[in-house]
């Protein structure tokens, strides 16, 4: 297994050094100097911007030397407009998007999955006919409209700004809740805190995710149901119960895995809208800021993580496959 993993890394090498080129060819497709100065500056001004920004240096040295700080894990870049390091940036942002991406993918695959199962077993009738009719017109509402109608319903009618019947609040974040030593020592206040700022982005992230999910979860469990393996488990007087969460869903393993493992990278980038309209201080966030302001620093770290986050995911896939099906062999 680690030689396949060895290799596969091996593999996508060029594909991530081809990602780093291209994000780096894209940012400097315009000058940064100019926004930072304006067009008045003078040309000695602007060659002195330029050479505190490491744009003077030609393309191919900013890019192996960008690509040699990744590789001996150097984040002490500073940004342009925050004037802090990098590492610093990401240190403060990743707990604050983890708040919200991990609940989420973990509730949604349980909902979903545990949907799909109904569906399947109650196949042609009345609860069926609806759940999937839920599905699709929840994958017909755009992400932004859930955003907007969360906010309104969760925020102000039902949450603290409202009738309080809900702990939801429309904007902002407790640092606190980024540290493990606040989980560890005050539980209950975490908790508190982590339903108030982020419990309706959750929310929001796993209603919208839920459409697709329980259509593709659906299929799958449909499809298992007409297998020999089924057939002769009825045979054998087995429950419908075992039927469903032992032998189906076990055989169902590589399809759900994918999906899941799938969904990650967009539950990353659908953070970075609820990030931004809720005020949570995440990758997200962080990440638009820096593209608004031409911070090459923060964009170009910021890109390279979430690039090795989606070839990570598909990596650990592979090797899920394997984990949960003797029949798959890594070779």
């Amino acid at each position: 297994m680690w030689a396949y993993i060895v290799r596969r890394i091996l593999y996508n090498i060029p594909v991530y050094l081809g990602i780093l080129l291209f994000v780096m060819l894209a940012l400097r497709v315009n000058d940064p100097v100019y926004a930072y100065l304006g067009k008045s500056a003078d040309e000695q001004q602007i060659q002195q911007k330029r050479e505190n920004m490491g744009l003077d240096r030609p393309f191919y040295v900013q890019y192996f030397s960008f690509v040699g700080k990744l590789v001996t894990l150097d984040f002490s870049a500073r940004s342009w407009e925050q004037e802090r390091e990098v590492s610093d940036i990401i240190t403060n942002a990743v707990p604050a998007t983890a708040m919200i991406t991990v609940p989420s993918l973990f509730l949604t695959a349980a909902i979903s999955i545990t949907i799909g199962l109904t569906c399947s077993f109650f196949r042609g009738q009345r609860i069926d006919q609806t759940l999937m009719l839920l599905a699709v017109l929840g994958m017909s509402i755009s992400f932004l409209v859930y955003i907007i109608i969360g906010q309104y319903v969760g925020g102000f009618v039902l949450g603290s700004k409202g009738m309080g019947l809900l702990p939801f609040e429309v904007e902002g974040y407790n640092t606190q809740l980024s540290s493990i030593k606040y989980w560890l020592t005050s539980p209950g206040h975490a908790i508190s805190g982590w339903l108030k700022f982020c419990g309706l982005p959750v929310l929001i992230s796993v209603i919208v995710a839920m459409g697709y999910d329980t259509r593709f979860y659906r299929a799958v469990m449909v499809e298992e149901t007409g297998k020999d393996y089924i057939i002769t488990a009825r045979a054998k007087g087995a429950t419908s119960k075992k039927i469903m969460f032992v032998h189906m869903l076990k055989n169902a393993m590589i399809p759900i895995i994918t999906r899941v493992m799938i969904s990650l990278p967009f539950l990353i980038v659908g953070s970075i809208l609820l990030e931004v309209y809720f005020g949570i201080p995440g990758m997200g966030r962080a990440l638009i800021t820096a593209i608004n302001a031409k911070d090459f620093p923060v964009v170009e770290y910021m890109s390279a993580l979430f690039a090795a986050v989606v070839i990570g995911t598909v990596i650990l896939t592979d090797v899920l496959y394997a984990v949960v099906d003797p029949r798959v062999r890594l070779s």
